[in-house]
């Protein structure tokens, strides 16, 4: 027996109690989700730890119907397509082979993007949101056509404490641009 009158099977028993009871405390965790964009059904998810998400279009789907789908969705959403940015074009001018489609697609929502804007004018340099189309090797070494982008909730994570507007107001944006990236990789218009 000990000076607490346990021997060393009650000091053992009184240690694995502490320890069992430790194991029930719950860290205080709060009860706010990550506001990010929401995918249509059948999309994949959207992994947080990346800018990224990208699609692939579907078998089928041209580069034109894309473009064409891209135009038509976006401006049914209230979006503007202030510039387009034909990589390849560039690259072919250097003498280098751009080994199929490489394109970014500005799109702007003005209303949405004023309420990240006024209260965190540094989120400009993020401005316009990007949709990038691009060719690139599959499992079998051909070029299939892609579609991404960057998300507008992760660029507001370089954004110090952004307000409950913004965050709303990107998570919006992210989800309406996740759905046009939707029906332009199946060619929908």
């Amino acid at each position: 027996m000990n000076q607490y009158g346990l021997n060393k099977f009650g000091w053992a028993l009184s240690v694995l109690l502490v320890l069992a009871s430790c194991g029930t405390i719950q860290p205080t965790v709060t009860n706010s989700p990550a506001l990010i964009g929401k995918v249509s059904l059948g999309m994949p998810a959207i992994e947080d730890s990346t800018s990224i998400y990208e699609l692939p279009v579907n078998d089928g789907v041209s580069y034109q119907d894309v473009i064409d789908s891209l135009k038509s969705v976006s401006e049914g959403k209230n979006f503007v397509n202030p510039a387009n940015f034909p990589i390849a074009e560039h690259i072919k001018k250097r003498g280098i082979d751009p080994q199929g489609v490489k394109e970014v697609h500005s799109f702007c929502n003005l209303s949405l993007g004023t309420d990240i804007f006024l209260d965190h004018p540094e989120y400009l340099v993020f401005a316009p949101c990007r949709i990038a189309i691009y060719e690139k090797p599959d499992a079998n070494k051909k070029l299939k056509l892609f579609i991404a982008m960057a998300r507008p909730t992760y660029d507001l994570k370089s954004i110090k404490n952004p307000s409950l507007r913004a965050k709303k107001a990107a998570q919006e944006l992210e989800t309406n641009l996740l759905e046009i990236m939707d029906k332009a990789r199946k060619g929908d218009l």
